[in-house]
């Protein structure tokens, strides 16, 4: 792999400077009007009241459910900066408030009774599958999401105090591992991976405030990281080990450690940890996600949340909406650190089908967890995927352009949408897209820089793509596109200019495979290998979108198909109630099967079913 590229790093605008519509835009509002505004709205909400003295005083339960406070902050405080004078971000203010109030004099900010706290030495762990530990804990694991939340109200206030609130946990977390020797991986199961996700949010505090202790935090978790024989993550992945055989191959866990230590060598210029993250991307997109960017597995394990081994292949693994922010905030990291379009393609992949499929039409709730074949199950409140969904929209603000140090302006999610970029040449350069996308190819990008200016602006080019063409201000560009990348305009930019964008989006079949070969030796030590297990499946995808079926005939979940050769596929216009495309899969043999995008196939209603993956006849 490629070490990372200075020069090729850019940087995400401000989001308040950013307004997304069409599906996304949707979404978010929704989010912010129904669950933002609702789940939390002062320090009498349930997942604020777990802070109350009363209750922290006899908490003995070892649980995560103060995580909300955190995810809710971060996301609730990127909203907020959208409408400063709103009911949400005086909510934002209110709980922020009555946090900074709660947190006592040695930085602790919990929930936790004071003997069951992070700064107390674990005793010996049982054996576990998960590496658990002595008594079970999520201490760190909540204050790394009260950092995070509370560094976000301090950008989006401007206060002090809540940036002052973070530093102190995060100076408590420097004397419990660095002054006292608790180690880190004592406090998280999954062989620790639970409690060293605190190395993001140690970045995120050394960034903030330029203070070398955080660093060097970030840097004693790493290196506790490659200490744990159960872990050694560095090195494993550097050996090529597949990401299911990383400590568990906890989804959630581990792509959120990879962020941190993306950062770590982003702030360092490690090309080693570059480097590792880059291959165990490269693993995780190659062959833990669904056809819908979702992380998924837990196929015949003890956890619903771990990565399955890279031959298995199940339509019913789970993806949990924790482990798809996860890898969004892997992939904007790595866009932020490269500018390379493949990071874009897929928090592209991941929005639009299983972000957008696990959340409730109005946006008040979530899927804990989704599944390729499978039925919609809304969670509970106190699940922690509740608070995730909301945390993975704010991303896409932050993702959806890119200014580079050379002032190129980079195109990285296509959907309506408008933005006010700040440029060292240009000074502010608005960026709207007008279209229907990602239920049409075509879109109009209007660039009106505050003053005319020579810049590269950089459109992706998706992978999808069949045909990409571009015309600026109605004047085609003859250059060819690459196959995936982007594709760069270099001119003069004056008020006005229109570039227009057309992609076509046939539909296409995707295949896989569940096999199993059965591996041994004879006795004069000669292989033998016997495939006794073998299925194959099908499924189709139109531009961006996953497309599925809800339930066949009306009440099948399974159906095997004979397909013809070439497949049979008609675009349809959309159906009442939507504003995507149908799709006709022809069989000759039967009635045709009636897809819609993964997202609202079979009601987007609790409880309905949606299948992506269909069988195919064997040979």
């Amino acid at each position: 792999m490629p070490p990372v590229n200075p020069s090729a790093r850019s940087d995400s605008p401000d989001p308040v400077r950013v307004t997304l519509a069409g599906v996304l835009g949707d979404a978010l509002q929704r989010s912010r009007e129904n669950h933002l505004a609702t789940f939390i709205e002062s320090e009498a909400s349930p997942a604020i009241a777990l802070f109350r003295a009363e209750h922290v005083c006899g908490n003995q339960e070892g649980d995560w459910y103060g995580e909300h406070a955190g995810k809710w902050l971060v996301a609730a405080a990127r909203a907020a900066r959208h409408a400063p004078a709103s009911p949400l971000a005086a909510s934002v203010r209110r709980v922020a408030d009555f946090l900074v109030q709660r947190q006592d004099v040695d930085g602790y900010l919990g929930t936790y009774a004071p003997n069951r706290r992070f700064m107390c030495r674990q005793g010996p762990a049982p054996l576990t599958w998960d590496g658990a530990p002595a008594q079970r804990t999520w201490d760190i694991w909540v204050h790394s999401y009260l950092i995070l939340g509370l560094l976000e109200a301090a950008r989006a206030f401007g206060e002090p105090r809540y940036l002052e609130a973070a530093r102190r946990i995060g100076d408590l977390c420097w004397r419990t591992f660095h002054t006292d020797k608790i180690p880190v991986t004592s406090l998280g199961n999954h062989h620790g991976l639970s409690a060293t996700i605190l190395i993001d949010p140690a970045m995120e505090l050394y960034f903030a405030s330029q203070e070398p202790r955080y660093l060097a935090l970030a840097r004693l978790i790493l290196a506790e990281i490659e200490a744990a024989p159960a872990l050694n993550l560095i090195a494993q992945i550097l050996a090529d080990t597949d990401a299911a055989n990383l400590a568990t191959g906890k989804a959630y866990q581990l792509c959120w450690n990879l962020v941190g230590i993306a950062k770590l060598g982003r702030a360092t210029n490690d090309e080693r940890l570059a480097r590792a993250v880059r291959i165990a991307w490269q693993n995780i997109r190659d062959h833990h996600l669904t056809l819908g960017g979702g992380p998924w597995g837990g196929v015949a394990h003890r956890s619903r949340e771990v990565f399955n081994p890279r031959p298995v292949f199940s339509p019913q693994g789970y993806v949990e909406t924790c482990s798809t922010l996860a890898w969004i905030q892997l992939n904007r990291e790595l866009l932020r650190q490269t500018g390379e379009a493949q990071f874009a393609e897929e928090i592209e992949k991941s929005a639009y089908n299983d972000l957008l499929g696990a959340q409730a039409p109005n946006g008040d709730n979530w899927c804990y967890y989704s599944f390729p074949n499978g039925r919609r199950v809304f969670t509970t409140y106190w699940r922690c995927c509740k608070s995730s969904g909301p945390m993975a929209l704010e991303e896409l603000p932050l993702s959806a352009y890119s200014v580079s140090a050379d002032g190129s302006i980079a195109v990285n999610l296509y959907g309506a949408s408008d933005a006010a970029l700040a440029h060292p040449a240009a000074g502010s350069v608005r960026v709207r897209q007008e279209t229907e996308y990602p239920f049409a190819g075509s879109v109009r990008i209007h660039v009106s820089p505050e003053r005319p200016a020579p810049f590269a602006l950089r459109l992706r080019v998706p992978v999808w793509a069949e045909r990409f063409s571009v015309a600026v201000n109605g004047t085609p560009h003859v250059t060819p596109p690459p196959a995936a990348g982007f594709l760069t305009l270099e001119r003069v930019w004056t008020p006005g200019d229109i570039v227009a964008v057309e992609m076509e989006m046939p539909p296409r079949v995707h295949r896989r495979t569940n096999r199993n070969i059965q591996e041994s030796r004879a006795p004069d030590g000669s292989p033998i290998a016997q495939e006794v297990l073998h299925f194959d499946y099908a499924a189709v995808t139109r531009g961006p979108l996953v497309y599925a079926s809800a339930l066949i005939d009306g009440f099948k979940t399974e159906e095997t198909l004979r397909l013809p050769d070439p497949p049979r596929i008609e675009t349809l216009p959309p159906p009442d109630g939507s504003s995507a495309p149908a799709l006709r899969l022809e069989l000759g043999y039967r009635a045709p099967l009636i897809l819609q995008p993964y997202f609202e196939a079979g009601g987007r209603r609790d409880r309905t079913w949606r299948l992506t993956w269909f069988s195919l006849a064997p040979d």
